[in-house]
């Protein structure tokens, strides 16, 4: 899954459009050793594995097979799995059958996201001891993590995922009265620090 990387800028790509003019030119008849020969007597010298390997990624060939296209990147699978299916393009939503069909461990992931992310839209806390058994089941390491930790306070979690109401209110005043304090540097006060509480 690790690929799909930018590539990598070298100093051949300052002749890419000479040489590309020559293989053109001789109907891709001339050979690398011969365009090393030419880059060397232009004045630029390089070795023939560098010049052999940029030129087989970076120029045309006549009747050269079209490459494969770039595998997508883990951070792009990832996007793909998480975000809700009506949002994916026809497109990204074959490729991530694709990604799916040829890893397991994925498709099983993916499965368990969508399960998850079911318990939090529905708010169905109930079901979340079944989900947690399922993560723990699958062996995979970044869910099964997870699972583990929810087990820790699954009381408090499970009326997280059940009740519509919930203390965000009073994280959100105790996060703005923290700010404050920081901006403050610690030198305030009881009383400064009061008063900047109520004018804000």
């Amino acid at each position: 899954m690790v690929t799909g990387r930018r590539t990598r800028t070298s100093r051949l790509d300052l002749h890419r459009l000479f040489l590309q003019r020559r293989i053109d030119e001789t109907d891709g008849k001339i050979s690398i050793i011969e365009l090393r020969k030419e880059l060397a007597d232009r004045g630029h010298p390089v070795p023939y594995s560098s010049l052999r390997d940029w030129a087989r990624s970076r120029l045309q060939w006549p009747d050269a097979p079209t490459p494969a296209a770039a595998a997508p990147s883990v951070r792009t699978v990832v996007g793909w799995i998480t975000r809700h299916p009506d949002t994916l393009t026809e497109d990204e939503g074959k490729q991530l059958k694709a990604v799916l069909d040829a890893c397991p461990e994925l498709e099983q992931t993916h499965e368990l996201v969508r399960d998850f992310a079911q318990i939090l839209a529905q708010r169905t806390g109930a079901d979340l001891p079944d989900w947690i058994s399922s993560a723990r089941d699958a062996q995979l390491p970044g869910i099964t993590g997870f699972a583990r930790g929810l087990i820790a306070d699954l009381e408090a979690v499970i009326a997280g995922l059940t009740v519509h109401w919930s203390s965000g209110g009073t994280e959100g005043a105790v996060n703005r009265i923290k700010k404050i304090k920081r901006q403050l540097y610690g030198r305030a006060g009881f009383d400064l620090l009061r008063k900047m509480i109520l004018l804000q």
